[in-house]
């Protein structure tokens, strides 16, 4: 058993995956043409971190109770977490390529972590070890 995708509401497709493919370098998996349950075009994306098993699909928000779960699919709270072998490089790698870190890199138990901003507005918590890790 396995989590293969979770959704991730967002205002528009390009965007999204502008944010996700060219600032945090996962990789487009799919971008296809699909249809709404009533026949309106959409489109079906997914993203994914390189060697990750799970994706995000990546929804255009459709209605105003979508649109206003946009940036707040957890009420504020972190719900997503990208684990890194690098801290600092994909640190300094999303700061500039213009991420918005909302706290400072700091030092847990757990190893390094700072909270940046999605394309929507979401909460990430961006994690790796203390020290950069040997390849694998």
């Amino acid at each position: 058993m396995r989590i293969q995708l979770i959704t991730l509401v967002v205002e528009q497709y390009d965007p999204a995956i502008a944010f996700f493919v060219d600032l945090l370098g996962f990789d487009l998996v799919e971008d296809s043409p699909a249809r709404t349950n009533d026949g309106r075009p959409k489109r079906w994306v997914v993203v994914r971190p390189p060697g990750a098993e799970t994706a995000i699909l990546l929804a255009r928000a459709d209605g105003d109770p979508q649109a206003a779960a946009v940036g707040r699919q957890v009420a504020g709270r972190v719900g997503f977490f990208l684990q890194v072998d690098d801290f600092r490089l994909a640190y300094d790698r999303m700061v500039s390529g213009g991420v918005e870190f909302v706290t400072a890199p700091r030092s847990e138990p757990y190893g390094r972590v700072a909270v940046f901003l999605d394309i929507a507005g979401n909460r990430w918590d961006l994690l790796g070890p203390d020290r950069p890790q040997p390849p694998k």
